[in-house]
């Protein structure tokens, strides 16, 4: 709804990953130097951690385009908590290699043949795994096994381990694997001078046009809610501009951030809340968590379809008041 109120062609703040809102902060400008400098190495692991909604799969997205595909064959794998065996026949299907009712030797020696003939091709080839804290460790011990894949003096196989913070910790026990890792970043929250050019940014892509008008102190309070994760951002963003669309707003500041936060926090309500302060109030809010956000995406894009219907029925309503012979 807001979209059309606003002259947006698309939604700005989806919750849903998608590389071409790829905004450069910071933490993401360090951790693609990294990803830039383990691909150079061509071998090995480079793990990628931050907090749920920092931004890993976007960074991701935004790293594989930007890499010549004539160059390089990569497959991605979200894991489920699977056994070494799973996780096996997961990458070979994320390379487009046929597992089924082939047993664990002759997947391996399938994904083996694969890698080679891209080595002869002139490509190297990239698994990236994500939710890898998710893992066991059977999983990860199969993963180095696989990096060990070797064409005379080079490796055939990179891989990208995407994870939790808590996988920075766990990765410190797992020493065989740990060794073999080239590069890590830990993805940061964004800066509060970042939040508002990340704003902005993503409006500037789907054709904002100043309207609406954010003003100096809205972007504080969104800073405050967030802690400057990118998709907690994405969930007030997307609140804010549904509200402005219900009531016509074209100017957003903090006293409009506030109230969206706290029908964002009524709809979505659990502990461990906090005060946040927007537009001279303290209104609580509290970390989104994945289940939630789907949940209120839903919500949102429910609500969304309710209001077009009825601004339709009204408007049905108000030129049949207008036309000869109507009625009020």
């Amino acid at each position: 709804m807001y979209n059309s109120f606003y002259g947006l062609s698309d939604r700005p703040f989806q919750l849903t990953p998608d590389p071409r809102f790829y905004f450069d902060s910071a933490t993401h400008r360090k951790a693609m130097a990294y990803l830039g400098y383990g691909l150079a190495q061509g071998e090995g692991f480079i793990v990628i951690t931050g907090e749920i909604g920092a931004g890993k799969t976007t960074l991701t997205g935004q790293l594989m385009a930007s890499v010549d595909a004539a160059r390089l064959t990569a497959a991605r794998v979200t894991s489920t908590q699977v056994e070494s065996d799973d996780m096996l026949r997961l990458a070979a299907q994320g390379f487009g290699i046929v597992t089924e009712g082939a047993d664990k030797a002759l997947i391996l020696q399938r994904i083996e043949s694969f890698l080679i003939d891209q080595s002869r091709q002139g490509k190297r080839s990239l698994l990236v795994v994500d939710e890898a804290q998710n893992l066991p460790a059977s999983a990860l011990e199969e993963l180095r096994l696989l990096s060990n894949l070797q064409a005379r003096d080079h490796a055939l196989l990179q891989i990208f381990l995407l994870g939790q913070p808590e996988f920075r910790e766990r990765l410190q026990r797992l020493e065989q694997l740990r060794q073999r890792v080239i590069a890590t970043h830990h993805l940061e929250p964004m800066h509060a001078d970042e939040v508002e050019p990340y704003i902005v940014h993503r409006l500037t892509l789907v054709g904002w046009n100043g309207n609406p008008r954010f003003t100096p102190d809205a972007f504080p309070a969104v800073y405050r809610f967030s802690g400057g994760i990118p998709r907690q951002i994405n969930a007030l963003l997307s609140r804010i501009l549904l509200l402005g669309a219900i009531e016509k707003l074209s100017v957003i500041d903090a006293d409009v951030v506030g109230r969206a936060i706290a029908d964002l926090t009524q709809d979505v309500p659990g502990p461990g809340a906090a005060p946040v302060v927007g537009g001279g109030e303290a209104v609580v809010t509290e970390p989104v968590g994945d289940s939630r956000i789907a949940a209120l995406e839903a919500r949102i894009a429910e609500q969304e379809q309710v209001l077009e219907r009825v601004l339709a029925l009204l408007v049905d309503w108000v030129e049949a008041a207008e036309r000869p012979g109507g009625g009020a």
